[in-house]
């Protein structure tokens, strides 16, 4: 939901939902390849984004949690180049795109909503080729933590604890390493007073700290 909406918006979006469904952990929302019709709002719960490369590799492209609406990348040819799969238990809500486009017809404000979210998602996609193209290893996973701790807060959780609803290889192939890479960056972290990691449940005890071990903390 955007912040500051007027009662007016937010009962065009809530009219804009066809379908609120119940999706278990491994369950797929979309494939690749398959007919784009409509965005998908996470409810509760955590999905995942992944596309296979022509040599056979499954990169991770994204992770969304509640209030995060994904989908957006079958708009270009009408078919999603993603699959989407529920990391644990979750709710989406379904909004066909027949109805956005019924809906935006004559609100200019409904409209300026989804040219953001649209554009969220330009953002994200740049900045996670920044971060693996101009970004050490440890610059990367300190990003990572930093803009999970991010979303939590605008959640109204806490930012400083953290549980990891993806496993380690899924951070590796989000951020381009290896799995033992991960798991040795977050034990240095660790050492460094920075993090205290408890399989998924990540506090942060340095949140300046993890700032000075980047250039820069983008929001990816």
């Amino acid at each position: 939901m955007p912040t500051g909406a007027s009662s007016h918006l937010l009962k065009k979006l809530d009219m804009l939902i066809s379908v609120r469904k119940r999706v278990k952990a491994g369950s797929i929302i979309y494939h690749t390849g398959s007919q784009f019709h409509a965005i998908y709002a996470v409810k509760s719960g955590f999905i995942k984004t992944e596309i296979l490369h022509e040599d056979g590799r499954m990169q991770i492209t994204g992770f969304y949690m509640s209030g995060e609406i994904l989908g957006f990348d079958g708009i270009a040819t009408d078919h999603h180049i993603c699959t989407s799969i529920a990391l644990e238990n979750s709710e989406i809500c379904i909004i066909p795109l027949s109805w956005i486009e019924r809906f935006n017809q004559g609100s200019d404000e409904l409209q300026r909503h989804f040219y953001k979210l649209m554009g969220r998602e330009i953002v994200r996609d740049h900045t996670i080729m920044l971060l693996l193209g101009s970004m050490q290893t440890e610059e990367r996973v300190a990003a990572f933590m930093l803009n999970l701790s991010q979303r939590f807060q605008a959640r109204g959780l806490s930012p400083y604890s953290l549980t990891l609803r993806m496993k380690r290889e899924e951070i590796g192939s989000y951020l381009g390493m290896k799995i033992e890479t991960v798991s040795r960056i977050l034990t240095k972290f660790q050492e460094q007073g920075l993090l205290e990691v408890q399989q998924k449940n990540i506090r942060i005890l340095d949140m300046n700290g993890l700032k000075r071990a980047i250039s820069q903390s983008p929001e990816i």
